[in-house]
């Protein structure tokens, strides 16, 4: 193999050893210990949670391409001359 080869081995390994490492670390078996002074609130409603990531995205959504519309309104043309 290339030495540039060899290269872009490394650099997938080190990237896949990486990402791996980061997804053991962030593993919910972490969570499972309180901390000290760990004071959850009162969990979501089923329609708060669907409001929360169901509803407000769409509408966040719509306004901001509504917004993105209004702002590029361009001038109609009168009519294309061939």
């Amino acid at each position: 193999m290339s030495n540039k080869v060899n290269k872009n081995v490394l650099r997938a390994g080190t990237i896949t050893a990486g990402t791996a490492l980061m997804l053991l670390m962030s593993s919910p078996a972490f969570a499972l210990t309180r901390d000290d002074g760990d004071d959850p609130g009162p969990g979501l409603s089923v329609i708060e949670t669907l409001g929360l990531y169901v509803a407000l995205p769409i509408v966040l959504f719509l306004v901001i391409a509504g917004l993105v519309m209004v702002g590029d309104k361009s001038p109609k043309q009168a009519g294309s001359k061939g």
